[in-house]
């Protein structure tokens, strides 16, 4: 036998690499459903809902209806709190859904009650089946209100403590991509698509064998164990200027904030793919622009050539942004209950004294306690005591008679008004208009 023989093509081993995109609540459940018609093979995906009616079109390999002995396949009324007890009515059946799978992408609306209380719920369990957890999600209109955008933003902070990483979508940012007469499905469906994007780009970077491949170990080291919010873009062009039009496109991509998420971030990476016709030159210029923008971050590159894409070039790019650390076990909010993170003491909270504040701090205590010895009286004549005792006496009186004195404030006169003309009232040789506490020389304390 021949010692290729023992040698697994790399084609046969990427083939290997599974993925389940898992649905949670309605906005999830309906992105799922876009997600399936598009045709990426050896994805399994899965929908999870307290609403069994809004299960019922969703085209997704495997549904869930959760906590039907809680509310019967009604829903949770918007509430989190329901919607974290029905996933854990049916924590072992979700567990299922993770089992085999090297990669768990989570897609839910954040705001609501079934995908905010779940969301949690399920990346506690595929982290616990072995999986790399990625969240992306969406976050309400400004329109919606304040109680959705704080729910909102509590189930972000517990569904980062749980996920390795997740990829926010605020939809407020929808805005920048339609005009004044785009309609409510489209722009939901550019919603959907935006959320396919990142699950097919994933999955790209995975499975195309490149030149400078970029693998699972490359992804797991720019999101794993960060729990921390993560970007992701993708952009296509083509034409003789195709490399810088799709760094144009990159920038402005809505889930970069205009290139300030990639400044922000602590890791990235980024896989490139054209057709044969791809040059040097053009992924040079590429990634120079990327490096200028996030010149700090852990950079790891991919590059790839596909028949397909003659004469266009596609980035797809994946950043972690924030604090680049683990998150400890024991701080981790249970999906039961229990603080959540962002509303306590947190490690940005927690400012160091300052220099001097902690020098003064380090030093040890060196004033002494006072003396406990007391000296004895000195010894005096009866006559000098008397001359003594007469001295204070005459000075307290003194004191006295000087703090009993009574004055009159410096104060502005004010006119009499109709009255400047009437006569004092004089009564047995006194003015009482005079106040009697002056007339009568009344100290006042």
């Amino acid at each position: 036998m021949s010692a290729s023989a023992d040698i697994t093509p790399t084609s046969e081993l990427r083939s290997t690499f599974s993925l389940h995109v898992i649905g949670v609540g309605g906005a999830g459940g309906n992105a799922v459903d876009h997600m399936s018609r598009t045709g990426l093979d050896g994805v399994r995906f899965f929908a999870l809902n307290t609403d069994a009616r809004a299960l019922v079109a969703c085209g997704a390999d495997d549904k869930l209806v959760m906590g039907s002995r809680l509310n019967r396949g009604l829903g949770t009324g918007g509430d989190p709190d329901m919607g974290r007890a029905a996933a854990e009515q049916d924590l072992e059946r979700i567990k299922g859904f993770c089992n085999g799978a090297d990669i768990v992408f989570i897609v839910a609306g954040l705001g609501g009650g079934t995908g905010t209380g779940a969301s949690p719920v399920v990346a506690r369990a595929a982290r616990e089946a072995g999986a790399l957890v990625l969240a992306m999600v969406t976050l309400p209109f400004e329109f919606e209100g304040g109680r959705r955008q704080r729910q909102a933003l509590n189930g972000l902070q517990a569904l980062k403590a749980e996920a390795d990483a997740v990829i926010c979508l605020p939809n407020q940012k929808l805005f920048k991509m339609i005009d004044e007469h785009t309609n409510v499905v489209d722009t939901f469906n550019i919603s959907n698509e935006l959320l396919g994007q990142g699950v097919a780009g994933v999955w790209r970077l995975l499975t195309r064998t490149g030149l400078i491949n970029v693998d699972f170990a490359d992804l797991c080291a720019v999101t794993r164990g960060r729990h921390s919010e993560s970007c992701f873009a993708a952009a296509e062009a083509d034409g003789d200027n195709r490399s810088s039009q799709v760094m144009e496109k990159l920038l402005t991509h809505p889930l970069l904030d205009g290139g300030q998420m990639l400044s922000e971030s602590s890791a990235v990476l980024v896989s490139l793919v054209g057709g044969p016709d791809l040059t040097m030159n053009e992924v040079n210029r590429i990634m120079e622009q990327i490096n200028r923008h996030c010149e700090n971050a852990h950079l790891i590159m991919g590059a790839a050539i596909d028949e397909a894409l003659l004469g266009r070039v596609r980035v797809t790019l994946v950043a972690s942004c924030g604090a680049d650390r683990e998150v400890p076990d024991g701080t981790r909010p249970r999906a039961g209950g229990g603080r959540v993170a962002g509303q306590g003491l947190t490690e940005n909270s927690v400012r160091p004294l300052p220099e001097h504040d902690t020098q003064f701090l380090d030093k040890a205590e060196t004033s002494r306690p006072p003396s406990r010895f007391v000296p004895p009286a000195p010894d005096l004549s009866d006559g000098k005591k008397m001359e003594m005792f007469e001295r204070q006496s005459d000075g307290r009186s003194r004191r006295k008679a000087a703090n009993m004195k009574q004055g009159q404030l410096d104060l502005e006169i004010v006119s009499k008004g109709r009255f400047e003309k009437s006569e004092p009232t004089i009564h047995h040789g006194e003015d009482l208009d005079v106040p009697t506490y002056i007339r009568r020389g009344v100290p006042l304390n």
